[in-house]
């Protein structure tokens, strides 16, 4: 009986993930005196950089504030806060495995990501459509047959594109770009007709090109999106200090005004104001915080 017990005690024990064995995040920070950010380089304006390659945007600023509450629960005023890139491939692997502790970036919390990493409650809502040249004169998924279609490597948009044209006969050629700057520039030099992404991303895209009279936002809205902090799963502590701190942001009305800075007001580097005002759903979510998947909406 007692051997019988054991046995699966350790074998439950061995099932359990890594940093849950060693107490988590928490216990990885305060042991390195580091905590790791992983950052988006032209994911405007959530998470980009500067003209001084510095990260900068509204989420950067939301993480920055769970940084605060990190050093504040640790006691270590002077914790060495790094930057990692990440991209759209890898962003998942490296907070899964322990190198990113927080993705503050443009990410999707949908069911098949939360069977791999924890996100906190949603901080923005976008909807996935399509920039185009206005020259072009497209301005359906239906007119995009037989042409060439940017997006962004490790992106859902493409899938999601099929399935709104399953069965409509609509043939369009997939080109990659290795992250939203790069999927932007095939659309800037023809070598895609169109790029589908967040609308915001495309609209702070737009906002900071060459020439952005040149360009629209149109087409059918594919996805409702609910854009979420991650952080690795199976960390409990972690989750809820990140929750809290998120939360808090929300009660205490500040989350309104980085909302305000980043999408209502001018931004660097060429201090342009993108005009993009809270939509509906993200209000409801700043009142009833939720870190439900896009497949809730």
């Amino acid at each position: 009986m007692h051997r019988r017990l054991s046995t699966t005690l350790f074998l439950a024990l061995l099932a359990l993930p890594a940093f849950a064995q060693d107490s988590g995040t928490l216990k990885k920070v305060r042991d390195n005196g580091s905590i790791t950010l992983g950052i988006r380089e032209s994911s405007y304006p959530l998470s980009y950089l500067d003209e001084r390659q510095q990260p900068i945007g509204y989420h950067i600023d939301i993480c920055n504030r769970i940084v605060d509450a990190v050093k504040a629960k640790l006691k270590l005023p002077a914790l060495k806060v790094q930057h990692q890139a990440v991209t759209s491939q890898n962003r998942i692997p490296l907070v899964a495995n322990g190198t990113v502790d927080l993705e503050c970036g443009s990410t999707t919390n949908n069911e098949a990501r939360q069977k791999q990493v924890a996100f906190a409650p949603t901080t923005f809502v976008t909807n996935v459509r399509m920039a185009v040249k206005k020259a072009s004169g497209i301005q359906s998924l239906a007119q995009l047959g037989g042409k060439p279609v940017a997006t962004t490597t490790g992106t859902t948009s493409v899938q999601l594109m099929r399935a709104h044209e399953k069965g409509k006969g609509i043939d369009f050629k997939e080109v990659y770009g290795k992250d939203h700057a790069d999927s932007f520039l095939m659309l800037e030099t023809d070598r895609a007709v169109a790029f589908v992404m967040d609308d915001n991303l495309l609209a702070g895209l737009i906002a900071t090109s060459k020439a952005p009279n040149n360009y629209a936002i149109v087409g059918e809205v594919l996805s409702i999106e609910p854009i979420a902090i991650m952080l690795r799963r199976g960390d409990p502590e972690f989750k809820k200090l990140v929750d809290d701190t998120v939360k808090g942001l929300m009660k205490s009305g500040e989350i309104n005004k980085l909302y305000s800075r980043w999408f209502m007001a001018p931004i660097p580097p060429k201090q342009v104001n993108l005009n993009f005002p809270m939509s509906e759903l993200l209000k409801f979510l700043i009142e009833s915080p939720s870190d439900a998947p896009a497949e809730s909406f």
